[in-house]
């Protein structure tokens, strides 16, 4: 029961402090998940363009593309994790403040995962069905599976990668959804957190914990998602 109402309190305060978030940090909203795109697709500091750094776990592989997508994930799940753990110390206090890093960081881990996936596997990241794919991907197969049903999204990954033309309406519509779905992810794990422990380190260490199984969780249905294309 106290753990049912320790649950109830953090879910409710993530709701009360996401709009906060976005008053913060007005980024937090399609706009900052079309940017973590481009930049995991381009590149940016010290992360290579999401191509080129598949490419090299392909040659570290020998050509093994199943192998280097293994390789690809895993990566990511360490670089989440980092960040997961970084963005998560403190407490309630600092959560406004922080958790947009946490966001914008996830967003950006994801979205070049699930590239170098796709580029692995035969699919055009200048191609704006693809990108749409690559957005949808990072809900997770739940996620996407609920909004398919409520026909939230007309298809699947693979399916809105491979349409026969683009929906000029969709870019916003899965924008809008990766943003709400990262900003709940990590306001209702920090209030979770906070509220169960109020212990910095937990914080830290569940951060980093959640942000790598998820991003595993992401990468794997990226991979089964994503099927070879000729």
């Amino acid at each position: 029961m106290a753990s049912r109402m320790k649950k109830g309190l953090a879910a409710g305060a993530a709701r009360q402090l996401a709009p906060r978030l976005t008053q913060l940090a007005p980024g937090l909203t399609h706009s900052f998940v079309r940017e973590a795109l481009q930049r995991a697709i381009h590149g940016i500091g010290p992360l290579p363009p999401a191509a080129a750094a598949a490419e090299e776990q392909l040659r570290e592989q020998h050509g093994n593309v199943d192998k280097a997508i293994r390789e690809v994930i895993e990566n990511h799940v360490l670089y989440a994790s980092i960040e997961g753990f970084a963005t998560n110390l403190g407490g309630l206090v600092t959560a406004a403040v922080v958790a947009p890093a946490n966001i914008t960081g996830l967003a950006l881990i994801q979205c070049r995962m699930i590239a170098g996936i796709a580029h692995l596997r035969g699919y055009d990241l200048d191609d704006p069905r693809v990108r749409n794919a690559i957005l949808v991907t990072v809900l997770g197969e739940d996620q996407v599976l609920k909004m398919v049903k409520r026909k939230d999204l007309p298809a699947p990954p693979m399916a809105i990668a491979t349409a026969p033309d683009v929906d000029p309406g969709l870019d916003r519509d899965v924008a809008n959804a990766v943003a709400a779905e990262l900003i709940g992810r990590v306001v209702g794990k920090r209030l979770a957190v906070t509220v169960s422990k109020r212990v910095p380190v937990v914080g830290g260490a569940v951060g980093a914990a959640t942000d790598g199984w998820t991003t595993f969780r992401v990468g794997r249905y990226a991979g089964r998602e994503l099927r070879p294309r000729p």
